[in-house]
């Protein structure tokens, strides 16, 4: 067992604690790798303050990259040195969602009690999302990394592990937008401006977001929107009406927010449907009639991590970030140490933040 330095979350709402943790070499088919950069999501502020429950300790953090260190006796394609991405995505590749082409819903369990991280003192320690990214280094398996090109930064490359293919993923795979259509996207922080672009880039005729912050909506411009509207305004859907002349035939919801869901049905054109992206906290609950849904045709469908391919869908939107088309860095508002996460957290709290990104410094 190696000595590593990580972020650790001992109870619920408390802020995280630096500290020595043991981590154990790559086995079979894992793979180590050593981290550049961690970006903070709202599923790792979620679990901190106990949302949705979980084990405790544990180490958050599933928005990666850096570089390959080690390597289990099992793993192929991949090499010491090698630049990857690091996903939460862990898939056996042969339970039925795998075989079918869902790695986002691989149904064989992992128990992030039994990983590869320990306390100092050989205690349990939950490796929070199968990837505990808020660490200097990682062992994951070797199906949650993609590698990447060398020239790509790494602070850029950490948020194409989550933010960007959950967003632009539940645009193009789970909405399945075409082009000429007309999508609302409820929400302009970093997984809705992503949405956005992934509308964009499948060609949406109109894109209207729509967010409670006006310098959010000026933001969802700059990626894409044709539109914006506030949603502290009286019945915002009928400003969307106005906007596009009709109702969308896809609502990416990409907020925890019950209001938000009960508000999605409301803006949908007939055979819409309303794509579920974001997470709110567990026993949340959303109204919505029945009738209406089932009378217009109408639908409602998940997106989990955009119902993405990583070895597909990564190099696709690399691709896009190099030709110019798909902006990544102008997503990243700020840039800090590990010793500094809490108060990187407390700012990405605030909601002005689109990510934030811890740069481990190896020097």
């Amino acid at each position: 067992m190696d000595t590593i330095k990580a972020a650790v979350c001992h109870a619920f709402g408390d802020p995280l604690v630096v500290e020595d943790i043991s981590i154990r070499s790559p086995e079979g088919s894992e793979v180590e790798v050593t981290l550049d950069a961690v970006a903070i999501c709202h599923s790792d502020i979620s679990y901190m303050q106990g949302d949705w429950g979980g084990s405790l300790p544990a180490v958050y953090g599933h928005e990666a990259a850096g570089r390959i260190t080690g390597l289990g006796d099992r793993v192929r394609g991949l090499s010491v040195g090698d630049p990857v991405v690091v996903t939460l995505i862990r898939a056996c590749q042969s339970c039925p969602s795998c075989a079918s082409g869902s790695p986002v819903t691989c149904e064989t369990p992992y128990d992030g009690d039994q990983g590869p991280i320990k306390t100092q003192n050989g205690g349990k320690l939950h490796q929070a999302m199968a990837t505990g990214g808020f660490a200097e280094r990682v062992v994951v398996e070797q199906s949650q990394v993609v590698r990447i090109p060398d020239d790509i930064a790494m602070d850029v490359a950490s948020l194409l592990a989550c933010g960007v293919i959950t967003g632009v993923g539940a645009a193009v795979n789970a909405a399945n937008i075409r082009p000429g259509e007309v999508v609302v996207v409820i929400g302009a922080g970093g997984v809705g401006l992503n949405a956005i672009q992934g509308a964009r880039i499948a060609g949406a005729s109109r894109i209207i977001a729509v967010d409670m912050s006006q310098d959010k909506l000026e933001a969802a411009i700059e990626f894409g929107a044709t539109d914006g509207v506030l949603a502290t305004t009286d019945a915002p859907w009928k400003s969307a009406f106005r906007a596009a002349g009709r109702g969308a035939d896809a609502v990416l919801v990409t907020v925890g927010a019950i209001p938000a869901y009960d508000a999605a049905p409301r803006y949908l054109a007939p055979g819409g449907k309303v794509v579920m992206v974001g997470m709110p906290h567990s026993g949340g609950l959303s109204h919505y009639e029945p009738v209406i849904l089932a009378a217009l045709g109408q639908g409602m469908v998940g997106s989990k991590m955009g119902d993405v391919v990583i070895q597909r869908d990564i190099p696709w939107m690399i691709d896009l970030y190099q030709q110019g088309r798909l902006k990544l860095d102008e997503l990243i508002s700020g840039r800090w140490r590990l010793d500094q996460i809490n108060e990187a957290i407390a700012d990405t709290k605030s909601g002005t933040a689109r990510r934030n990104v811890i740069i481990f410094d190896h020097s």
